[in-house]
Order: structure tokens, then C-alpha cells, then sequence
């Protein structure tokens, strides 16, 4: 089989990446990679993908740069209001059972579902109780999800999702608003631990009752979905929950058979 050199230059640099600076990017998806890359590729002058490489192995910079294109965050508070919906109506009632309660919410980006977990949470009286760990690969974005800051002119979308979801309140009670900016309250996080993780990489951390890992796996080949189905189940408590994005499943992994589904539509699943 012929590669192309664009997919040779592209195969050195994910490599490069790996050995440099211990990122492993080698197992995503091809061409959602290659589009991020040819468009930083633009974005940052370089003539090819080689050059790129030259520059990111020499300028730690460049190589901070370059995962901003790479780790792209796509996400909205209340993203698929009807996920939400199933987790109110179907996982709180059994959390709720247990004394304290850990989530982990796996590639968690700029931070608009830690915010939305952490409403539905003290809505469901479980936020006191609650330990839940907001992990990402992206430095830049742990920070920003740190700051709970969001764009204002976003917050009329979030709260039709909010509402969509079963909220019970007024949205806006859990922000202030200013200087075109949504500053969400501080006390939604004081039991949010933000950590750098890696699903390619990194292992388990915790045992947990709920995991939410949302349209992360999308990037990911098949190797790399099989080794993070299998750290969820490792980290997930016995009857633990699993949550996937809308284009996400488990069905064709090899473990399928150790999950069963909640809601079916909603990605919502249950480990047996």
C-alpha cells in the first residue's frame, strides 16, 4: 500500500510528539488529525509538515501551540440536553444511594460539562458529597475550565440546553455576568479536581460510580477506543455508569459484554 507523503510526514510528526513530549496522538484518527494539522500548518507559517516537526522538536512553544489545534474543544454546557435528562432521571436516583460519590469526567476540555455535572449534582442535593475529577490532555484548556469563565452571547443556547435537560431553575442564578463574559460560581467547583490525563497513556486514578467521557473517542482508531473502554471499566465501582457521546458506543468493542445499556439513545450504560 502507497502512502502518501503528507500521511508519511504526518505518521513522523505524531511520532516525534510522542518521543519529545510524551503525548501520544499516534492511534487518533487519521483524517480529522490531518485536517487539524494541515490547518496549523496555515496558522503558523510553516512550508510543510516536516518544518513543523523541525520547529516543535526545537520550540517547546510551538509544541504548546500546536496542541491547541490538535485537541481542538468542540463543547457547550448541557451538550445532548437529553443525556442530561437520562442521567437525572435514571443514574441520580441510584448515586444517591451511596454515602460520597466520585465521577470522573474524562477529556473534559474548556470545562462546560464539569460546570453542567456540577448544576445537575446540587440540584439532586449530591454536589456536598461529590469528589469529581475534570481530566484533560490540554494545559490551556484545564485552565480556562479552572477560571469557569464563558462567552456571554453562549449563555442563551446553554440555558434552552439547561432547560431542555429538566433544569428546575433560573440558569442565570449560577453565573454573574460581566464584561461580555459569564463567570460561573465558584462554589459549583470547590469539589472539582482538575488534572492533566491521558486516555493513550496514563492509568486509572480512582475508583469511581460514574464516568462521562464525551466525544473524545470520535478521534480515536480502534486500539486506542479499546484501551480507553478499558481503563473506564478498571476505574468504574461494581454497577458503576458509563456515558459516551451521541456518535459513541461500545457495542462493536471487545467490552461490549461487560456493559449493559440505561438508555440505549442516550449512550448511558451500566457496568455489569
Amino acid at each position: 500500500m502507497q502512502h502518501s507523503d503528507t500521511d508519511i510526514e504526518l505518521k513522523m510528526l505524531m511520532e516525534a510528539i510522542y518521543m519529545k513530549y510524551s503525548y501520544d496522538f499516534r492511534d487518533y484518527t487519521g483524517a480529522s488529525q490531518k485536517r487539524r494539522v494541515l490547518h496549523a500548518l496555515r496558522e503558523m507559517e510553516c512550508s510543510s509538515i516536516s518544518a513543523l516537526q523541525a520547529r516543535i522538536i526545537h520550540e517547546p512553544a510551538a509544541f504548546s501551540q500546536l496542541l491547541q489545534y490538535l485537541t481542538i474543544p468542540v463543547t457547550s454546557m448541557f451538550r445532548d440536553p437529553s443525556y442530561f435528562a437520562g442521567l437525572r432521571e435514571h443514574v441520580m436516583p441510584v448515586l444517591r444511594t451511596y454515602p460520597s460519590l466520585k465521577i470522573w469526567i474524562a477529556g473534559c476540555s474548556t470545562g462546560e460539562e464539569v460546570y453542567s455535572m456540577a448544576i445537575l449534582l446540587k440540584e439532586e442535593g449530591l454536589l456536598e458529597r461529590s469528589m469529581i475529577y475534570a481530566t484533560d490532555i490540554n494545559p490551556q484548556s484545564l485552565d480556562k475550565a479552572r477560571k469557569g469563565v464563558f462567552p456571554l452571547d453562549a449563555m442563551r443556547e446553554y440555558t434552552e440546553n439547561y432547560q431542555a435537560a429538566g433544569g428546575k431553575r433560573s440558569f442565570s442564578e449560577y453565573y454573574t455576568a460581566a464584561y461580555n463574559a459569564a463567570l460561573f460560581d465558584k462554589s459549583l467547583c470547590e469539589n472539582v479536581t482538575f488534572a492533566d490525563h491521558s486516555l493513550a497513556t496514563d492509568a486509572v486514578f480512582a475508583e469511581t460510580h460514574l464516568i462521562s467521557c464525551r466525544n473524545v473517542m470520535i478521534y480515536f482508531k480502534k486500539k486506542l477506543q479499546e484501551r480507553a473502554f478499558g481503563l473506564f471499566h478498571e476505574s468504574l465501582c461494581h454497577r458503576g455508569f458509563l456515558g459516551l457521546g451521541s456518535k459513541e458506543s461500545i457495542d462493536f468493542s471487545a467490552y461490549a459484554p461487560c456493559f449493559e445499556p440505561v438508555l440505549k439513545r442516550e449512550r448511558l450504560f451500566r457496568k455489569r
